[in-house]
C-alpha cells in the first residue's frame, strides 16, 4: 500500500503499460492500492485513477 496518491499513480501507469492491461488506483484504510482492473471487487467510488494502455 502506498500513502502517496502520486506514487500510486506512477506505479499503476508503469504497470498498465509493462503488462498491458487495465489497471486501477484504489483508496483504501490503508492508503491507495493498484490492482488490474478485472480483480478489482470493491465499491466504484473508492477507485481513483484507471490507466487502460489500449485507451488514446
Amino acid at each position: 500500500m502506498a500513502t502517496n496518491l502520486t506514487l500510486a499513480n506512477r506505479y499503476a501507469h508503469s504497470l498498465a503499460q509493462s503488462l498491458m492491461v487495465a489497471v486501477i488506483v484504489f483508496r483504501s484504510e490503508a492508503g491507495y492500492a493498484v490492482l488490474p482492473a478485472d480483480e478489482f471487487e470493491g465499491d466504484q467510488a473508492d477507485v481513483v485513477t484507471e490507466f487502460d494502455p489500449h485507451e488514446g
